[in-house]
């Protein structure tokens, strides 16, 4: 797993932003801290949970300059339809071609629903040295991140 002092891996991704850019962490470290909030699928239920809470609280990322970011595995025009629904005010990065979650040692299957290799439920806070500040992976999909707790590493990781 990729633990706090590690180096973030580098990659390059579809970004779902209302269009569809490409996204690549090492040209974005200028936003940092970044935020990755990995998430198993859009429009299922702690997923949307999870994502409109960051929405909700995206005061406390934009107070101390954190650059917030959803990670999964749907594809772009998915993830724009997701924030369109739920009126995300932040973008979402597409690892349709799961290349990411490996990396991040942040992969699972969902056995009993006959789905392989999506994202576990994970937060990583990446500083502007592409080191890795903050980690939490949970290997329950209904479990969320404690929100103050990420906002409070990302105010750590800024200074």
């Amino acid at each position: 797993m990729l633990e706090v002092g590690d180096e973030a891996p580098d990659f390059t991704a579809p970004l779902a932003n209302g269009d569809v850019e490409s996204f690549t962490l090492s040209d974005r470290l200028d936003e940092a801290p970044v935020v990755l909030a990995f998430f198993p699928a859009a429009f299922t239920s702690t997923c949307t949970t999870e994502m409109c809470t960051f929405r909700d609280r995206m005061a406390n990322f934009e107070d101390v300059g954190a650059t917030v970011y959803g990670v999964s595995i749907d594809t772009p025009f998915t993830l724009n339809e997701f924030r369109r629904q739920n009126d995300l005010n932040f973008a979402l990065v597409s690892d349709t071609n799961r290349e990411i979650i490996p990396d991040y040692d942040v992969s699972m299957d969902f056995e009993s629903a006959g789905v392989r290799n999506v994202a576990k439920r994970a937060v990583f806070v990446v500083d502007a040295d592409r080191t890795v500040s903050y980690a939490w992976v949970s290997d329950d999909p209904g479990a969320e991140p404690d929100y103050d707790e990420v906002a409070a590493a990302a105010e750590s990781a800024r200074n």
